[in-house]
């Protein structure tokens, strides 16, 4: 990486900083891996050094080095991962929510792997809205699923789903073993559905949110709430989702 005027310079394999001249050491270091990225010189899913090499690179404490991948993180720019590393964030995903959303398909067809992990499921009396979406009794059981849904390995929504019973009873293991809904869906005999309502806010992400899709804390989440139906226009789903707004682009399809 090399600068011209006050900004980082590059020797050999050393990036020697500008000190002395008002802008903190940190924030040197962030705008250089900023025009990095800008630049493409790290590309889309690449993983960065670590904090270790980064310090020596450029003859700083890892402290520094930390503030500036914070700086970086809350831009949306680069995500860190624990256990694996620090990467430079990919292009925002086209995500069309239309009568059929599908995120397996809508995932495969952007050539990225798709996948979603079951984190816990228990049976749980309905509360009264999710309740009213699924036509059951308030107080009915229903199966609650927590589920985090990955393109690449990368997290892109984590979401709460609602189904009702007993007519999806064992649909816990099945969504466990084939990684999507569609296809646990289909083992149960619904081999359609379709979107009945969506409805879409913002807000800022949770702590706990935030650790469970790789993100700065407060980053921006999209939060969509639907319902689904079978192919006789019974609800068999109320979900809750929350997108990562840096790495998704919804498009409401008409």
């Amino acid at each position: 990486m090399s600068a011209g005027g006050d900004g980082p310079v590059t020797d050999g394999a050393v990036t020697i900083l500008a000190r002395g001249e008002g802008l903190a050491a940190w924030r040197q270091i962030a705008d250089g891996l900023s025009a990095d990225i800008e630049a493409g010189r790290l590309a889309p899913g690449s993983q960065l050094p670590t904090e270790a090499a980064l310090a020596a690179r450029f003859g700083v404490n890892r402290h520094t080095v930390r503030r500036a991948l914070a700086a970086l993180a809350e831009r949306g720019l680069v995500r860190a991962t624990q256990g694996r590393g620090t990467f430079v964030e990919t292009p925002r995903l086209a995500y069309p929510i239309g009568r059929r959303t599908r995120f397996s398909e809508i995932v495969s067809k952007a050539g990225r792997e798709a996948w979603g992990d079951l984190l816990a499921a228990e049976t749980v009396p309905a509360d009264p809205a999710t309740a009213e979406a699924l036509r059951i009794g308030p107080g009915d059981p229903m199966l609650e699923l927590q589920t985090i849904h990955r393109a690449d390995g990368t997290p892109l929504s984590t979401a709460r789903t609602c189904l009702p019973l007993p007519r999806f009873a064992g649909f816990a293991a099945a969504y466990a073993g084939l990684g999507s809904l569609t296809r646990a869906y289909a083992e149960f005999g619904v081999a359609d559905y379709t979107r009945l309502s969506t409805r879409i806010h913002a807000r800022p992400a949770a702590a706990d949110e935030a650790a469970r899709l790789d993100l700065a804390p407060g980053r921006v989440l999209i939060v969509l709430s639907s319902v689904n139906v079978d192919a006789a226009g019974v609800p068999i789903q109320a979900t809750r989702s929350l997108f990562a707004a840096d790495r998704v682009e919804l498009v409401v399809e008409g």
